[in-house]
């Protein structure tokens, strides 16, 4: 049996989701005695909370041997699926980072079981949706129900959609020809404020927000152009954001949305194509899309959809995970997450794309450059895996055995004092921290071998750091579900590694509030002397931005604001810019 959802009871479900994620339940009633289902959520904040949940076209599947479930439910719970879920388990619910959540599987573990997972979250990288405070005991009933039932399949999403989305606010000849403001451009911060669907750029020097600019949903990444002038957000529900920095003070000056799902984007960096074209791969449909630099205007859109490199098996949802620019050649390299496949993509010609495939191994998510720019190391996560992509050469260079989901972010590049050039990992699965050689010229028998393994505080870390003027590698547990842990940061001394970590309680020092002030994602300035640090609560609760002084490792400065919600991500555009990490 299908229904198809109705377009009004997919609005009247959206405000059920902004009720129960701020604490309220289905069915709530007003000071009147009227129903409403969206108690204490403001527009602005169903308009940003919005995920890419596809409107009129979801069907809802009853499935044989699962649990009741109203319409108002599926339609509720499809929206935090989306918005929550999907990035680890896929749409298609067949798994990734995440395990597989397919009928045949959850049915056998039960409603009750499926509420604990969701509530308190594991070591493994689960995060702990109730006890953080981000689902109500009410919401996770109904995804624990709706984990049980067949999962709808989304709409696809082509060149119409894209250019009836695609706006320009200020044309290319009526942007400013020179910098107008007095901001030092190469010391901004753009931070993701995660459930305001907004950006903050930060000044570094001054530490003062500049602006608060709206995007997409939960910005996953920031990229500036290879001039650093643009600013590229895209928001997991696919929307990309144009932002020139040359304004005053910087402003959207276009937008467009690429899918119903979406992590990455990219700038053109080769010599002769610097600004010229970016990149966004999305999640959902699969697929990349390459557009104009300076306007977004979509040019190519190629499917990802194929056979995986190991079982040569057909997949319906090979999403794009990381891309970065080669630096050596005029291409794109773009991780196919699912099939396991590395796309060298040649942008010199877009009416005869070159597409290069390389097969590495199943599930490539995140990673990053190492120290010369030539080689990419890129997590293969579920198949505990790193890959070593040679740009120059165009092949992989080697395939790195690591343990338990391998979580990089761009990874960190120092020198081991034993082993020499070294690229670092942590991971979701495990504590460990794990260092592989990274130069094949002055040390050949380190290179692309795990040459040491430290141990940190804990599984559920998401992000290493250090920068080339420091001596400090650190270390985030955000997903952690102890409160002590993922409050908190580790700090290790790069030439006393073995000595193992200093903890630093960033959380505590952040003076707030009640919420569950996890700590994520370290980011130098520009110097190298200031570590950054996100101290992220729920959207109603207080957080905050917390910067270390590097040398010292003490507290430089605790920078709040009411409109810094749920800060995570946070990119420095010089670093972030020229690859340094």
């Amino acid at each position: 049996m299908k229904m198809r959802v109705q377009k009004g009871l997919l609005s009247a479900a959206v405000f059920s989701a902004g009720a129960l994620l701020s604490g309220a339940t289905l069915g709530a009633e007003d000071q009147a005695g009227r129903k409403i289902d969206h108690p204490n959520v403001v527009e602005s904040e169903l308009r940003y909370q919005g995920a890419p949940v596809p409107g009129q076209d979801v069907k809802m599947h009853i499935t044989p041997g699962a649990p009741a479930l109203t319409e108002a439910e599926f339609a509720y719970a499809s929206q935090v699926f989306f918005e929550r879920c999907a990035g680890c388990h896929g749409v298609l619910r067949k798994g990734a980072t995440g395990k597989p959540l397919t009928p045949d599987i959850t049915q056998q573990r039960g409603t009750e079981y499926l509420k604990a997972l969701i509530s308190y979250g594991t070591p493994a990288g689960m995060p702990n949706w109730n006890t953080s405070g981000v689902l109500t005991e009410d919401g996770i009933d109904i995804m624990a129900r709706f984990l049980q039932h067949e999962p709808p399949t989304p709409p696809e999403w082509g060149i119409e959609e894209m250019k009836n989305s695609w706006k320009v606010y200020v044309p290319v000849d009526q942007r400013p020809t020179k910098k107008l403001n007095k901001l030092n451009i190469d010391n901004i911060f753009a931070v993701t404020l995660r459930d305001s669907g907004e950006i903050a750029l930060i000044d570094g020097d001054t530490k003062e927000i500049i602006n608060i600019i709206k995007t997409g949903y939960a910005v996953h990444i920031s990229r500036p152009s290879d001039s650093g002038r643009y600013l590229y957000t895209i928001g997991r529900d696919a929307r990309i954001d144009l932002i020139d920095l040359y304004m005053d003070p910087p402003a959207l000056v276009a937008e467009i949305k690429i899918g119903l799902e979406a992590r990455s984007v990219e700038t053109s960096k080769y010599k002769g194509y610097e600004d010229k074209l970016a990149i966004a791969g999305a999640y959902w449909p699969p697929q990349y899309v390459i557009m104009d630099g300076p306007t977004l205007e979509p040019k190519k859109i190629m499917s990802t959809r194929g056979m995986t490199v190991d079982t040569q098996e057909y997949h319906p949802e090979p999403r794009v995970a990381a891309i970065v620019s080669s630096h050596e050649h005029p291409e794109f390299i773009v991780n196919v997450k699912e099939t396991g496949k590395v796309l060298l993509v040649n942008y010199s010609d877009l009416d005869a794309l070159s597409v290069t495939t390389l097969e590495a191994a199943r599930f490539l998510h995140d990673g990053g450059w190492d120290s010369t720019h030539r080689y990419f190391m890129t997590a293969a996560n579920k198949s505990n895996k790193i890959a070593v992509i040679d740009s120059k050469d165009r092949e992989v260079e080697a395939l790195v055995d690591t343990k338990e989901i391998p979580h990089p972010g761009r990874g960190a590049n120092f020198v081991d004092p034993e082993f020499g050039p070294v690229w670092a990992t942590s991971a979701l699965g495990n504590a460990d921290v794990t260092l592989i050689g990274t130069d094949p010229k002055r040390h050949k028998k380190n290179a692309w071998t795990v040459v040491r393994t430290l141990q940190g505080q804990g599984g559920g870390s998401l992000f290493v750091k250090t920068h080339p003027k420091s001596k400090n590698l650190w270390v985030d547990t955000t997903l952690n579900p102890d409160p002590k842990i993922s409050q908190s940061i580790a700090v290790y001394d790069i030439n006393d590694m073995e000595s193992g970590f200093q903890v630093l309680p960033i959380g505590e020092w952040a003076g707030l509030g009640e919420g569950p002030k996890r700590v994520v994602q370290p980011e130098y300035n520009k110097a190298g002397d200031e570590v950054w640090f996100s101290v992220w609560s729920g959207k109603d609760q207080e957080s905050a931005i917390v910067v270390v002084d590097d040398k010292t490792r003490t507290l430089k400065k605790v920078i709040k604001d009411k409109r810094l919600i749920t800060p995570t991500g946070k990119f420095n555009v010089t670093n972030t810019r020229k690859d340094i990490y």
